[in-house]
């Protein structure tokens, strides 16, 4: 019995909420970066992630034009999507729209309100960065027969 997932079941749990940590390949001589971030995923799309334009994480993901992102459901049996590609755009400009939408998907309504105006004057700091999943691994444990 395969632990995959299908691509059904590995685009729709990627487009459930999880935190992921986006990988990226680093200088010459260390790791690669893996940061938690917020993300937006819709079945067959890009992934959508929102980020400081200024930090090492962005001048990496620049430079590579590649990252991988991986979610795990936290409930037991354990299910995991990991999805790698290019980054397609890097947007220099994002709206307060954006970032609430994005809070608003992990805090709903009444938590994005708030986390937007508890950091006044971020969105001009940040980049919208688009990857398109082009190599998937998974694992869906809750296939597994008793």
């Amino acid at each position: 019995m395969s632990l995959a997932m299908t691509v059904e079941e590995r685009q729709d749990f990627l487009a459930q909420v999880h935190v992921a940590i986006v990988a990226v390949a680093d200088e010459e001589g260390r790791a690669p970066l893996a940061i938690p971030l917020w993300y937006d995923y819709r079945p067959g799309g890009e992934v959508a992630l929102i980020t400081e334009r200024e930090g090492r994480k962005t001048a990496l993901i620049r430079r590579a034009g590649r990252i991988t992102l991986c979610v795990q459901g936290t409930v037991l049996p354990y299910q995991y999507v990991s999805a790698e590609g290019p980054v397609t755009a890097i947007e220099d400009t994002v709206t307060v729209e954006q970032r609430w939408a994005l809070a608003s998907r992990y805090l709903g309504p009444e938590g994005a309100d708030a986390y937007i105006e508890s950091t006044p004057g971020s969105t001009e700091r940040m980049v919208r960065i688009l990857m398109r999943p082009e190599h998937w691994l998974t694992r869906d444990y809750t296939k597994v027969s008793t």
